[in-house]
């Protein structure tokens, strides 16, 4: 009788139908990954005594069904902390009762804690930097990824260098002296930087250029805090600088120190290295082009930014970044063994093998894609297309069985 065949039939489309249908469901789901219903025939080997020849199937089942873990399109947004594995791999959360699932939905937020979370509250997992924000690149444990809220501390200014400067060979020496940073005709040039102490204060320092002599070419470099007569230093020895026939320092000095306290803020004294080895005299006119200072104010995080690397890095709102974590990735020996447990989140199994977990683009691990999420893997044609195909062969399966009906009706109605 025909009837188990036609019954098997009915229910492996029956199941397909139910994976199609899923499919087209989540054709929006973030992360999705679409399934696939693997089909397998049934023969009773016993009934026969296992004799090929004359061997006739009872049927089909649904021997598994496997999700195509094939990467889905990365659609951009508006959100930074949204980020999309391009690649290999799959984030690593802790779930809320403790329990650690692996997930490529990166829709990622902060709470009100201050951790990184999934939109189903999960912890996203990583390797956290050190005060310093340094993330050591080897080894080193998974733990929930945290932005803290508490501000960046100062940092005082021990370097002011000017990488880019011209004193003009042409000037003529200062008509008054000694030198006086009041008194405009006691010196040739001056230039300002904003400097900072260790409690985050700002400073004005003033450097000023006073020619001492033309052959040889000389000049003297007075430092002087926020116009305070009282904290005026020559730089180095007198002369400061020294430049040869071709503009050139000969020799050129190194760091020159600038020491300057007690500060009326309480702050520590400042020590700063001054660097003028980049400074020329040529017959241009006078120019300082690039100058640098490494000091800064204290600052709240204003907002983040993820590398392709997963290096979390906040940016605050002194101008500084410092590096707050990576986001770590896992990958398996076979994805298919992963056990599904929605909530687009996966867990590992036997099947799947352990979890090898490591660093964004390092081994078989993608890259991280920062204000993009991957789409869901469906093909909303094709599962259209197979659902027609579905529908047949339930149809086709149904008339097996008033195939078979008709005909034992048949034999039922002989006299």
């Amino acid at each position: 009788m025909a009837f188990q065949q036609g019954l098997s039939g009915l229910n492996s489309s029956s199941h397909a139908l139910d994976v199609i249908s899923n499919n087209v469901a989540n054709a929006s789901t973030v992360g999705f990954k679409a399934g696939n219903t693997i089909f397998a025939d049934i023969y009773a080997s016993a009934l026969t005594g296992a004799t090929s020849s004359i061997q006739v199937g009872i049927g089909a089942k649904v021997a598994a069904v496997y999700q195509s873990f094939t990467e889905g399109p990365l659609t951009t947004t508006n959100n930074p902390l949204d980020v999309a594995i391009n690649g290999n791999g799959f984030f690593v959360v802790r779930r809320n009762d403790g329990t650690t699932a692996y997930t490529r939905n990166g829709q990622l937020d902060i709470n009100m804690e201050g951790y990184i979370i999934t939109p189903t509250r999960e912890q996203v997992l990583g390797y956290r930097a050190d005060d310093s924000g340094f993330i050591s690149t080897s080894g080193g444990t998974i733990e929930p990824l945290f932005v803290p809220r508490n501000e960046i501390a100062p940092k005082a200014t021990t370097r002011f260098d000017i990488k880019a400067a011209n004193l003009s060979a042409d000037d003529a020496l200062p008509s008054v002296a000694p030198f006086d940073p009041t008194n405009v005709d006691s010196y040739n040039y001056t230039t300002s930087e904003t400097v900072f102490d260790s409690l985050g204060g700002q400073h004005s320092l003033s450097l000023y250029f006073e020619r001492a002599s033309i052959n040889p070419s000389q000049w003297n470099v007075h430092a002087v805090l926020d116009g305070d007569a009282a904290t005026q230093q020559v730089l180095g020895a007198s002369p400061t600088l020294s430049f040869d026939g071709y503009g050139k320092l000969s020799p050129p000095p190194g760091a020159l120190n600038y020491t300057v306290g007690p500060l009326a803020n309480g702050a520590a004294n400042l020590n700063i290295d001054i660097d003028l080895d980049k400074v020329t005299q040529f017959g241009s006119p006078f120019s300082i082009t690039d100058k640098i200072q490494d000091g800064y104010t204290s600052g709240q995080i204003a907002g983040l930014v993820i590398s392709t690397d997963g290096i979390i890095q906040g940016r605050y709102t002194n101008g500084q970044t410092k590096n707050l974590g990576q986001i770590a990735l896992a990958t398996f020996r076979s994805d298919q063994g992963l056990i599904s447990l929605g909530d687009n989140l996966w867990a590992e199994s036997p099947e799947s093998g352990p979890a090898i977990v490591g660093r964004p683009s390092t081994g078989l691990n993608g890259v991280i894609s920062a204000g993009q999420v991957e789409e869901s893997n469906v093909d909303l044609t094709n599962e259209l297309v197979k659902m027609i195909i579905q529908q047949r062969n339930y149809q086709a399966n149904a008339q097996s069985i008033r195939t078979q009906d008709q005909l034992l009706q048949t034999l039922v109605n002989l006299r």
